[in-house]
């Protein structure tokens, strides 16, 4: 292998938003902050979430209800 190709590898503590904590290996730093983890994941934890920001869906179906015969 060459010599001085390679990033630094840093022992990370990954935090996820949920407040959950890992410990693994990381080229981006030692500190790794992120959204979203295996634990709060609603594919991983069967639960689902929807979120409906300032009306989305309401504006959606206003705006296609005159579309449908």
């Amino acid at each position: 292998m060459k010599k001085d190709i390679h990033p630094k590898l840093y022992k990370a503590r990954i935090t996820c938003a949920c407040g959950h904590e890992i410990e693994a290996l990381s080229t981006k730093g030692e500190q790794v902050h992120m959204e979203i983890c295996s634990h709060c994941h609603p594919f991983y934890t069967g639960k689902q979430r929807f979120v409906d920001t300032a009306g989305r869906i309401d504006r959606f179906r206003k705006k296609y209800a005159g579309t449908q015969k």
